[in-house]
């Protein structure tokens, strides 16, 4: 059952539904998806580089980083020309100003799905620095694990590790 936790500052809640309740009554939204997103943002955006998070990998993105006229990440998987993936040791040395689009399935997904919420990638190497810069939006911050979807239905597969990442940045807001 998902709670809209109106009545409280902090707020957490999984995935996709996480966001649509909460993004309306939150004055900002961390999104964690911390083994894959969230820490490829924060790597290359302390390197910086420009993250244009996009929601699936289909035909679709090729278009869009053209529009951006930005690299195109490819799966963790496989590599590119250029070589950024959703790894996050891929973006490790990306030049600054680089503009790279990053496709993903959760963190992308989630963070292109909050409105027009302030949204921050949150992650275990940035918790308390997104924590203290969450709370310049106001005292309303929602913390939305990411988990996965599972591939046959979609539905949620909850990830210890974006729980882990979300009660550190939560932590940080006390």
């Amino acid at each position: 059952m998902i709670y809209n936790q109106s009545e409280f500052n902090l707020r957490c809640e999984w995935g996709p539904r996480g966001v649509a309740e909460l993004a309306p009554i939150s004055d900002v939204i961390v999104i964690v998806d911390v083994l894959s997103f969230s820490t490829c943002v924060e790597i290359a955006t302390n390197n910086g580089a420009i993250i244009f998070p996009y929601a699936m990998r289909d035909e679709s993105v090729i278009d869009y980083a053209k529009s951006v006229q930005a690299e195109l990440a490819s799966h963790r998987q496989r590599w590119t020309m250029t070589g950024y993936s959703l790894s996050p040791k891929s973006v490790t040395q990306i030049p600054a100003g680089t503009r790279l689009v990053l496709p993903s399935p959760n963190g992308s997904f989630l963070t292109l799905h909050t409105g027009n919420t302030p949204t921050l990638a949150g992650c275990l190497r940035n918790c308390q620095a997104v924590a203290q810069f969450a709370q310049k939006y106001g005292d309303k911050i929602a913390v939305i694990p990411a988990g996965e979807r599972w591939k046959d239905d979609g539905s949620l597969r909850p990830a210890f590790e974006d729980l882990i990442g979300a009660g550190a940045i939560l932590r940080g807001c006390l």
